[in-house]
């Protein structure tokens, strides 16, 4: 390799007086390396098991898009993306480099100067698909067999970049024992978490256990669980850990085409994470663990800013004092309503005015718990901003414009700022070239949409309030070090 070019994201990252840290890179595993290790760990049997299973093998295989249409549509196999990180640039040149660049942690880190990145967290590619395997014996032989790959090869740059591992939640043993093992023994920093599970429902398991594939519910683990996830929140605070999640609802009904991936991709992982969010926070999570910080990668942040929003209107209109004294049916005066009805009505209504009277006079049923926000104990619209704010954080990619919705103090309740952080995406089909990626960050700052204050909390402040707050060794050893130690003992 050359010595370090002044591309134009080394000119930006050279005139902002501050590192840029990208929480949300991707490696690309190379695939028979990771075979590998994966029959290390449970043999070669499993490892052959683990690639034959549909998470992995996936849409263009075992009967997707090979198969004929009728079949698809049969089996309703939805579509997923083709083709992997980009051959060519945008305006037709080779992009060899950047394809060799993501699967090679070596060439990553001597090119990361001319991407203007200061330090880089990796997430999975194809190690994402690990978790959601069926049968437990291949699972976890391959999440540990891709734990010890991440750490194995991408370890060695730690002044550079951490990987990140893989946490199961099938069930709360299976993760405490998975975040045991990839920090005590491996030594990994930071880990992404299944944000949720499929289960089973009860009734149609009963009458036909084979069709659980399709009589399923989402498990969001915060709220309406199968299991009591509190000791997985409590291992994650003892090991340093900030829960991360990176998670898309493509296989959900709702993104469900078996011809059109940007149908089923568009919005995908915001709807998932809203999904997550609501469950963690109305679960009551945040308020049991509130040293805890929690990511949700991928998805942007504009979402975000609107649960923000809806949860403390919901709350305003929806608290159980406001239910019980402005909705409660037994304040119904349902002799005044009768009266205006029947005034009102007309002809068409005057016929059924005793229909209507028996109807608006059922007696309703009162849920067992009328306050919603009973498990994060809210007694103000204000605590919601205090149990939201500080300790969400959400990745958003370097293109995606809606970024300063999170500095928008002006309409986001209480004039709160949300926790934007970068993430470049970088190994995947979106990002057009990598020297690129902290340039087209920086053109919201040229087009006056946030500030360079609000960029450097964006690329720098808010990934060491993610990262250091949880764990104040975790930039130990890196490039940042200094700089995140000057910031500790003021922004955070």
């Amino acid at each position: 390799m050359t010595a370090t070019r002044m591309t134009r994201s080394a000119e930006t990252r050279a005139k902002l007086g501050h590192p840029v840290i990208d929480v949300d890179g991707h490696m690309v595993e190379l695939t028979p390396v990771l075979a590998d290790f994966i029959s290390q760990v449970g043999g070669r049997k499993v490892a052959e098991a683990y690639y034959k299973a549909p998470s992995i093998s996936g849409f263009y295989h075992n009967q997707g898009m090979n198969a004929a249409r009728d079949l698809r549509r049969e089996r309703w196999n939805i579509r997923t993306g083709w083709g992997g990180p980009r051959t060519r640039k945008s305006d037709g040149s080779d992009n060899t480099l950047d394809l060799a660049t993501v699967r090679s942690p070596k060439l990553l880190n001597e090119r990361m100067d001319d991407f203007g990145i200061d330090y880089m967290v990796l997430f999975p590619s194809e190690g994402m698909f690990t978790t959601p395997i069926r049968d437990p014996e291949v699972r976890r032989a391959a999440v540990r067999g891709f734990n010890t790959y991440a750490m194995a090869l991408y370890g060695e740059y730690p002044d550079r970049m951490t990987p990140v591992g893989v946490i199961p939640m099938h069930t709360p043993q299976e993760a405490v024992e998975e975040l045991d093992y990839a920090v005590n023994v491996l030594g990994m920093k930071t880990l992404v978490l299944d944000s949720f599970i499929r289960r089973p429902i009860p009734a149609a398991e009963r009458v036909r256990p084979d069709f659980t594939r399709y009589a399923y519910r989402l498990d969001f683990l915060g709220i309406d669980s199968a299991y009591d996830y509190d000791p997985v929140w409590a291992k994650c605070r003892e090991l340093k850990i900030a829960p991360t999640f990176h998670a898309g609802a493509l296989s959900w009904p709702t993104f469900g085409s078996i011809s059109n991936y940007n149908f089923n991709h568009t919005g995908s992982l915001a709807i998932s994470h809203t999904m997550s969010v609501k469950a963690i926070f109305l679960g009551g999570v945040t308020r049991r663990f509130p040293e805890l910080r929690y990511a949700w990668m991928e998805g942007g942040v504009a979402w975000a800013c609107n649960v923000f929003s809806d949860l403390v209107n919901h709350w305003e209109k929806r608290n159980v004092k406001a239910v019980m004294e402005q909705l409660d049916p037994a304040n119904y005066n349902l002799d005044r309503v009768m009266e205006l009805i029947d005034e009102y009505g007309g002809e068409k209504v005057a016929p059924h005015s005793d229909a209507i009277r028996e109807f608006l006079a059922r007696p309703s049923g009162q849920p067992e718990e009328l306050d919603d926000f009973k498990a994060c104990g809210i007694e103000r619209a204000e605590d919601i901003r205090d149990l939201f704010a500080p300790r969400f954080f959400f990745g958003c990619e370097a293109d995606d414009p809606m970024m300063a919705n999170a500095f928008n103090r002006k309409a986001n309740p209480f004039g709160a700022a949300i926790h934007a952080v970068m993430g470049s995406d970088i190994g995947h089909w979106d990002v057009v070239d990598s020297e690129e990626i902290v340039e087209e960050a920086y053109e919201l700052v040229e087009r006056g949409a946030v500030t360079k204050e609000d960029f450097r909390e964006f690329a720098f402040v808010n990934p060491v309030r993610l990262y250091a707050a949880q764990n104040p060794d975790f930039f130990k050893g890196s490039r940042v070090e200094g700089e995140v130690e000057k910031l500790k003992t003021t922004d955070l």
